[in-house]
């Protein structure tokens, strides 16, 4: 097995990160005096966090891709995945009367390759594998509007409600992404979302946004808006939580009728995709989590015009041997009917060109045709006690990824193999 060691400018950069993110937290707020009321800035936080991690894939592929992969796609090399800095100020949802926040979170790394609005800040650093994104940028509302719980607001822009897993690392147990985060689900949204607090069990989600993973202008790739919600369950005291969302509007590039990579029969504005999902999670025990997520995708024209659908289900169990150690499980399927969703992104640009209709730069930009996905990945979680103050926020995320075609393509490893064996390792730090 060959070693995947850190090089260099890699170590400098996480080194320059780590002493920015040092100087942010010292500018975090400071306590209110006792005996006074906290003033609203008093709720202001700043945070910082670094993730970088690599994958070993036996098999060495020539193209130096993991197939299916977006955030992990390198395969026998070392990621700056993301350093990520955020400023926020939380509203607090628990309160009758109203209180207002927002959230600004900003990326640098090569996860922004995926993460990037449609045109924003895409080009900032050229097509170069690290590139700058902005991830959230929002203010919002709790109201005591229209139910007993209240009314939230959230206005700009924000990640989606879908799926089991997020952006953000530290909330996910594993280093690789599931085939539903990354083919099923939209990871950004523009526009206006509204959260309303029916009852204590119960929350519905109603949200106007101009698509997935666009903005406004000439960050959307058509002319049409989308409309994003759910409804929320919280049960058994918290223990059982289940969130079942859509993501319904046009998606099509108007570019990609113009660049003929659709007949002219397609209408931009008007055909619709569909992109639904369920996540579960149920504390068994004190020990045990479980969490289930269940995705479909349909998409009226996707498939040369015609229509293209998917769906996939990952399980999920995680077990809290102690402290600094939880062991993880993910076993997952995904069906990809017609052949259009899962792909790799033979360079560093073609998965935003396909956003916006433009056809591929490379030749290693492809799917793995009609083809049931299955995966199973073994990992933990590791928080050891180092004993130094700045380091007491890191996190170890090793794992073992078996990946399988279920039916008769090769889609793994230069299009030539059935199945992918990697092996992967990464460092959350935060600050």
């Amino acid at each position: 097995m060959h070693t995947l060691p850190l090089s260099r400018p890699l170590l400098r950069t996480l080194c320059l990160s780590a002493s920015c993110a040092v100087l942010l937290q010292g500018t975090a707020h400071a306590e209110p005096a006792k005996g006074k009321p906290p003033a609203w800035a008093d709720g202001i936080t700043w945070s910082a966090q670094i993730q970088a991690g690599g994958t070993y894939n036996e098999d060495g592929p020539n193209d130096n891709k993991n197939f299916g992969r977006l955030f992990d796609d390198k395969s026998n090399g070392f990621l700056l995945n993301q350093v990520l800095l955020t400023a926020q100020r939380p509203i607090d949802t628990s309160i009758k009367g109203y209180d207002v926040g927002f959230k600004l979170q900003g990326m640098y790394g090569s996860d922004a390759r995926y993460t990037h609005i449609l045109h924003q800040f895409q080009h900032a650093t050229g097509d170069s594998l690290n590139q700058l994104d902005l991830v959230e940028a929002f203010a919002q509302a709790h109201t005591p509007w229209l139910t007993k719980g209240g009314t939230d607001f959230k206005l700009g822009q924000f990640v989606t409600l879908e799926g089991a897993e997020t952006i953000d690392p530290s909330t996910n147990y594993l280093y690789s992404h599931s085939y539903i985060f990354n083919f099923g689900i939209p990871l950004k949204h523009t526009g206006l979302m509204a959260v309303f607090h029916v009852v204590p069990e119960v929350d519905i989600y109603a949200g106007l946004v101009t698509g997935a993973n666009t903005g406004l202008g000439k960050s959307d790739n058509n002319d049409a808006l989308a409309f994003h919600g759910g409804v929320g369950l919280n049960l058994l005291g918290g223990k059982l939580t289940s969130l079942a969302t859509t993501h319904i509007g046009p998606e099509t590039a108007q570019n990609a009728i113009r660049n003929g990579l659709l007949p002219a029969s397609v209408d931009a504005d008007g055909d619709l995709r569909y992109l639904s999902d369920i996540t579960t999670t149920w504390k068994v025990t004190d020990k045990l989590t479980l969490i289930n997520d269940v995705n479909w995708i349909h998409d009226e024209v996707a498939n040369a015009g015609r229509s293209a659908d998917g769906f996939g289900m990952a399980q999920y169990g995680v077990y809290t041997l102690c402290d600094m150690v939880s062991l993880v499980a993910r076993a997952e399927v995904f069906r990809d009917v017609d052949g259009v969703f899962v792909f790799q992104s033979g360079n560093n640009v073609d998965f935003l060109n396909a956003l916006d209709g433009m056809p591929a730069r490379s030749t290693r930009t492809v799917t793995g045709g009609k083809t049931t996905y299955g995966a199973l990945t073994l990992g933990a979680n590791v928080k050891p006690d180092l004993g130094i103050a700045y380091l007491s926020g890191v996190r170890f995320r090793p794992e073992i990824r078996y990946d399988t075609s279920l039916n008769d393509t090769r889609p793994f490893n230069d299009s030539s193999d059935k199945h992918m064996f990697t092996a992967a390792i990464d460092m959350i730090l935060q600050f």
